[in-house]
């Protein structure tokens, strides 16, 4: 359930994220490009796989970032139409936004690669839109391409609304939620009527699975015979169940920031939370270490320092320019984006001291845009339309609890939520409270699928790449091993022993390693290791 560079998780607009009943849509093996024989029974998607994409100049804020960060006339937008549900292609479509940044490939380039940022609910028009140089080695070689999946950006967005209006989920039950669990189960109820109110019809069919069909239908309308791929962090199980479905269909493919195939959420929320603060604390420890640091030089106190500031804004937060609220909840939302990568760390020190030297949160909001997510608005898309303010989070919940089978019930809420809620702020006192609401709102769902669970497993296809940092904040290293086990012989892994989630964009040594696989198809030896950069 990672967060992603991408996320933006601030608690207004986590406490309507996505909860709603979900019909799960059937977790098998993929459907066929086209019915088979008369009878056969299986529903024909052939319309789907012969469409082509129409590639234009991008609008609204994609066209502005691309303008900023790259050549615009380099980037173009277009859309591929993928079925609502699969078993029932009659039922309606969804438009994926994608985004191409054209081969500079003097010959014929060798064809698409494909990059999924993470999330889930991570907008990947936006995310290669504003990170072009990122990626211009790889684009010698490939049309490097990108999407906003189901439910996310410009393709469909979900959302729940009023991103403020379930703020006091666990409040509702008294301070610590276990005074009245009756009451937070109720907020947790009407926050998934208002959810299934607002989200239209594609949020009963979000979930990997069926982001993965998405790939394939996009794979096709790209022209490639293979998928070459690029995932980062949640975009890791998205490339492993796209190896499980598709394996015949897999051509280059890289997992940086490995996920997890096999815990529920609850355990993911809980290791997200302990990572992150050990993150923080590293954080505290190099900047108290440093000159002109706002907290001083010592880092216990600094630790505190921060637990006070974040509990004086919740208790009275300040009048952001927006017209609306800036609370000690949005100062935690920033920390876990920027605490993603040490390169951020100087600028986060910097916007921490205008917050308490001025009480002037910009440089704060300022981060949270400038790391790919969300701005407090929502933005604008490639045409020029609105993206609700909670896209983000409702979009990532929705997919976390529609690829997770487990359900805690009424009564589990009801005897667990004051153990729940200690055992997440013991984990951490920072990001606890946070992480335990994807927990809980995955309340009045039904399970979702089993096959990740069950089926991505002892993959048939090419060998894949795994990166995994041993510092990672988001997705532990030991998230690396387990799934390489889980896919098997295949999945061959580099060790990064650096600090940061994800390894591609923050070492010199990874970044060289998975070009020469992508381009070259130079793939290292299993087990192979790449130190920390200079720079940690």
């Amino acid at each position: 359930m990672r967060g992603t560079p991408r996320e933006v998780a601030v608690r207004r607009a986590c406490a309507l994220a996505g909860v709603t009943v979900l019909a799960v849509v059937g977790a098998g093996a993929p459907w066929p490009t086209s019915a088979a024989a008369a009878g056969d029974g299986r529903p024909d998607l052939s319309r789907f796989y012969t469409q082509k994409i129409k590639w234009a100049a991008c609008e609204g804020d994609t066209e502005a970032m691309a303008d900023a960060t790259g050549d615009a006339k380099d980037i173009r937008c277009g859309d591929v139409k993928v079925p609502i549900d699969y078993a029932d292609p009659a039922a309606g479509t969804v438009d994926v936004a994608m985004i191409r940044m054209k081969s500079s490939s003097a010959g014929k380039p060798r064809g698409s690669l494909l990059l999924n940022f993470g999330g889930p609910g991570g907008p990947g028009v936006s995310a290669l839109a504003g990170s072009q140089k990122d990626f211009s080695f790889l684009s010698k070689e490939y049309d490097v391409v990108s999407f906003d999946p189901r439910g996310v950006g410009e393709s469909a967005p979900v959302t729940c609304g009023d991103a403020d209006a379930g703020t006091e989920v666990l409040e509702s039950g008294g301070t610590d939620g276990a005074e009245d669990p009756a009451a937070v189960l109720k907020r947790l109820r009407e926050a998934a009527a208002e959810c299934a109110k607002k989200s239209g019809p594609v949020l009963p069919h979000m979930g990997t699975v069926n982001v993965s069909r998405d790939l394939d239908v996009m794979r096709q309308a790209l022209g490639d015979k293979k998928l070459n791929y690029l995932g980062f962090s949640y975009g890791t199980r998205l490339g492993a169940v796209f190896a499980a479905q598709f394996p015949d269909k897999v051509g280059r493919m890289v997992l940086d920031g490995v996920d997890t195939l096999t815990e529920p959420v609850a355990e993911q929320s809980l290791a997200t939370a302990e990572g992150r603060q050990t993150a923080l604390d590293n954080f505290l420890t190099w900047c108290t270490g440093n000159p002109g640091c706002v907290f001083g030089t010592d880092a216990r106190a600094a630790r505190q320092d921060m637990r006070q500031i974040i509990e004086d804004l919740d208790e009275m937060p300040l009048q952001a320019m927006d017209g609306g609220q800036f609370s000690g909840q949005d100062v935690v939302g920033v920390l876990g984006q920027a605490l993603y990568s040490r390169q951020a760390w100087p600028a986060l020190s910097q916007a921490l001291g205008a917050l308490l030297a001025d009480g002037d949160p910009r440089a704060l909001l300022r981060m949270s845009g400038g790391l790919g997510g969300a701005v407090r608005d929502g933005g604008s898309t490639a045409r020029g339309e609105p993206v609700p303010m909670d896209n983000a989070t409702a979009a990532l919940m929705a997919v976390n609890c529609a690829d997770d089978p487990d359900r805690p019930d009424a009564a589990r809420i009801e005897k667990e939520i004051g153990r729940l809620k200690k055992e997440f702020e013991e984990a951490s006192p920072v990001f606890g409270r946070s992480m335990l609401m994807p927990v809980l709102l995955c309340f009045g769902r039904p399970p979702g699928t089993d096959y990740i669970r069950e089926s991505v497993r002892d993959v048939d296809s090419p060998e894949l790449l795994l990166v995994g940092t041993r510092g990672d904040p988001a997705t532990p290293y030991r998230w690396t091993e387990e799934t390489a086990e889980r896919l098997g012989p295949k999945a061959i892994v580099l060790d990064n022993k650096g600090d940061g989630h994800t390894g591609y964009l923050g070492s010199e040594c990874v970044r060289d390693k998975v070009d020469g696989f992508l381009l070259y198809g130079e793939m290292p030896p299993d087990g192979s290791s790449c130190p920390p950069d200079k720079a940690e």
